[in-house]
C-alpha cells in the first residue's frame, strides 16, 4: 500500500500496521481558493448582501439559453420540422384511398398548402402536441431536482416564486415555438408540393387569400389555449416529483384518460366538464360563419383548469422542502 507524500506528492510506503484512508483534497482546494477572494460584500439589515436584487436573478434570456442547449429541446423542435416531411412522403407513397367514395384526408391534404397544414394539425393535436407541451412543462422543475441542482438555484439565491415564474414562461415559449413551427413548416412544404391554393373543407367550403391565414392562425391560437390545461397539469406534477419521466408521463396518461372518458356517452353531461371535451372545437373555424360557441366553451374550460393547476403548483412548491 502506498500514499501520496504530503509535501512532494510522490508515492511513499505506508507505515506498517496503519490502514490507508483515501484523502479527499477537494476541501484543501476550496480553502485555497477562498483564501484568494477579496473582501466580502457588506450585509444589509435584512441579512442580504448589498446590491442584491431578487428581480434580477435568473433572467428569461439565461433560462432560455439553458433550455435551448438541451438536446431534448433541439430534438423536439427538430421533429416539428420533420413531421410534415414524413407525412408528405407517406401521402406520396401510400397513394389515395377512395374505396368509400368520399374525400379522404390524403386527398384533402394534397389540394393546397393550407389543407396540408390543417391536416397536419389534425393528426398532431390529439396526442403529439400534448406530449410536446407535457415535455416542456413537466421536465422543467423535475429535471433540476433529478440533477440535484434545484437547491443550488435557490441558494444563489433565486426566490422561489421567481424561479417558478421564469421556468413557466420559458416552457411556454418553447411550447409556443413548437406549435408555430409545425404549421409553418407544413404550409411551406405544402406550397412547394401542392401549391398555395385555397383551403377546402370536406363539406365543400373554401377560403382564399388572407382568409386562409386568418383561419389557420385561429386554429393554432385555439389549440394553444386548449393545451394550457396540459401545461398546468404537467407543471404541477413537475414540482411534485423528482422524476421528469413521471411528470411528463403522468400528464400524458391523464390526458389520454380524459379522452377515453369523453367517448363514453353513458356519462352524459359529465363529459362537458372533461378538459378534452372541446379538443377539436377548432374545426368550427373551418366553416362559414365561424362557430364560436364551442371554441369559447373549450377555451374557458382549458384556462380554468390551467389556472387551477398552476396555482396549486406554486402553492405546492412554496411549501415544499427542497432536498435535491
Amino acid at each position: 500500500m502506498i500514499d501520496d507524500h504530503p509535501a512532494t506528492g510522490t508515492a511513499a510506503p505506508a507505515e506498517p500496521g496503519r490502514t490507508d484512508v483515501h484523502r479527499d483534497h477537494s476541501a484543501d482546494v476550496a480553502i485555497a481558493a477562498m483564501s484568494h477572494l477579496g473582501a466580502s460584500a457588506s450585509i444589509t439589515e435584512a441579512g442580504v448582501p448589498s446590491g442584491y436584487r431578487p428581480g434580477h436573478t435568473l433572467p428569461i434570456s439565461v433560462e432560455l439559453a439553458r433550455q435551448w442547449r438541451r438536446r431534448r429541446t433541439k430534438y423536439t423542435l427538430g421533429f416539428m420540422v420533420l413531421l410534415p416531411i414524413i407525412l408528405a412522403i407517406s401521402f406520396a407513397v401510400g397513394g389515395n384511398d377512395n374505396n368509400q367514395g368520399g374525400t379522404s384526408f390524403v386527398d384533402l391534404a394534397q389540394q393546397s398548402a393550407g389543407n396540408f397544414a390543417m391536416v397536419t394539425l389534425f393528426f398532431s393535436a390529439s396526442f403529439l402536441l400534448i406530449v410536446v407541451v407535457s415535455l416542456f412543462f413537466g421536465d422543467t422543475i423535475a429535471s433540476e431536482a433529478s440533477w440535484s441542482s434545484l437547491r443550488y438555484l435557490l441558494a444563489l439565491p433565486v426566490p422561489r416564486f421567481r424561479l417558478l415564474r421564469q421556468k413557466f414562461v420559458v416552457a411556454g415559449l418553447m411550447s409556443l415555438a413548437a406549435l408555430i413551427i409545425l404549421p409553418v413548416t407544413a404550409w411551406l412544404l405544402g406550397a412547394a408540393l401542392y401549391g398555395a391554393g385555397p383551403v377546402s373543407t370536406p363539406i365543400g367550403e373554401s377560403f382564399t387569400g388572407s382568409d386562409t391565414f386568418f383561419r389557420l392562425a385561429l386554429v393554432v391560437g385555439y389549440i394553444a389555449v386548449q393545451l394550457t390545461w396540459v401545461a398546468g397539469l404537467a407543471f404541477l406534477l413537475s414540482v411534485s416529483t423528482d422524476a421528469p419521466l413521471g411528470a411528463v408521463g403522468g400528464a400524458v396518461l391523464l390526458s389520454i384518460l380524459s379522452q377515453i372518458l369523453d367517448q363514453i356517452t353513458a356519462l352524459g353531461n359529465i363529459r362537458n366538464w372533461l378538459p378534452t371535451h372541446y379538443s377539436f372545437a377548432w374545426t368550427g373555424a373551418m366553416v362559414d360563419p365561424i362557430r364560436w360557441d364551442d371554441m369559447v366553451r373549450g377555451g374557458f374550460s382549458a384556462l380554468t383548469y390551467a389556472v387551477l393547476f398552476t396555482v396549486l403548483a406554486f402553492v405546492r412548491f412554496r411549501r415544499k422542502d427542497i432536498t435535491s
